[in-house]
């Protein structure tokens, strides 16, 4: 079977999956980015074209600026003593099962059928269904192409959380993922109502003053190696407070050390409040970020991937700068 004939079928037993169940628990990775909320809304608006309840659960506090997305409002931070009724699990844009956070042991004691789509090349296939393609620019993409083979056509509410997906995850359509099969998706989905500028301006565009102090003090940080291949900067866990910013006003900060003239690899590292050091990278090309992430226990795409460390902030540092300059050589 070909690799076009195998995401066909994937596609079909997809929709096989959400025509089967009355009830639906839609999750996302937590610190959940455009995509990942995005794709939830897009998935809850296709539930309910089928008569389906569907339930969106997150375990992190959600990006204020995705507020206008369809469903917004529902979507409940995961608590371990909530009641949650559903038949079939929905896991959207998640490379590992882990990263769904603690609603995953709900999940598994459960046993509940698990529909996995996502695009990271690092997915396991976790899932009961698995629809992974990692040449896709983003998960709404996927959704894009199983609404496709539907007889619905995505309304104005469900058209802008598909366009919002695919512009964050190409980064207003700059990143190498952008596509003919990207630019037709937007194209069509301009078709149906969605304003281009508005979106832009506001996911690409506008800032709060906490974001634009906090990337005042990341800047003032950025270091680079000897050769000025590798650069990083690292956040602290009282930075946010300090400058009244908030997670999500982290969201593009490492994308200015890559645009240095000569860096390959650019690193974010951020200090959470349980002491592990989380890490942004990302990379011109030159090196395979994700292979260095799954070997600290992450994953991601090829230009774009993360993990977590659980040294202190130096020594996280010292740990993955070394991985990346070895990978370099």
């Amino acid at each position: 079977m070909s690799a076009a004939d195998k995401y066909v079928s994937q596609l079909e037993e997809a929709i096989a999956f959400i025509q089967g169940y009355s009830s639906y628990l839609v999750v996302a990775h937590e610190n959940p980015d455009g995509d990942a909320i995005s794709s939830c809304a897009a998935m809850s608006w296709l539930l309910e074209q089928y008569g389906k309840q569907v339930t969106i659960v997150n375990q992190s506090e959600l990006p204020g600026r995705l507020s206008y997305l369809y469903h917004y409002e529902d979507i409940v931070q995961y608590d371990v003593n909530a009641e949650l009724q559903f038949d079939a699990v929905i896991a959207l844009d998640c490379a590992d099962a882990s990263r769904l956070g603690d609603v995953m042991t709900l999940i598994q004691e459960r046993k509940s059928p698990l529909l996995n789509i996502d695009h990271h090349a690092t997915n396991n296939g976790f899932g009961t269904v698995n629809v992974i393609r990692s040449d896709a620019a983003a998960t709404v993409e996927i959704i894009y192409d199983i609404i496709k083979k539907t007889s619905f056509t995505p309304n104005l509410a469900c058209a802008k959380a598909l366009y919002s997906g695919l512009l964050t995850d190409t980064g207003g359509f700059r990143y190498s993922n952008t596509s003919p099969a990207v630019m037709s998706m937007a194209s069509e989905l301009l078709s149906l109502g969605v304003s281009a500028y508005e979106l832009a301006d506001h996911l690409l565009e506008k800032m709060t003053m906490g974001r634009l102090k906090l990337l005042q003090a990341a800047l003032a940080r950025i270091t680079f190696n000897e050769e000025q291949t590798i650069g990083w900067v690292t956040i602290m866990k009282d930075d946010l407070k300090n400058c009244g910013a908030v997670t999500e006003d982290i969201e593009g900060i490492v994308n200015y050390i890559l645009n240095v003239e000569g860096v390959e690899v650019g690193i974010l590292f951020k200090e959470s409040d349980t002491g592990i050091v989380k890490a942004s990278i990302r990379s011109k090309g030159k090196v395979n970020v994700s292979e260095v992430a799954q070997s600290f226990g992450g994953g991601g795409h090829v230009r774009a991937a993360g993990c977590r460390l659980t040294a202190n902030m130096d020594e996280s540092v010292q740990s993955l700068v070394e991985a990346f300059r070895k990978a370099l050589t």
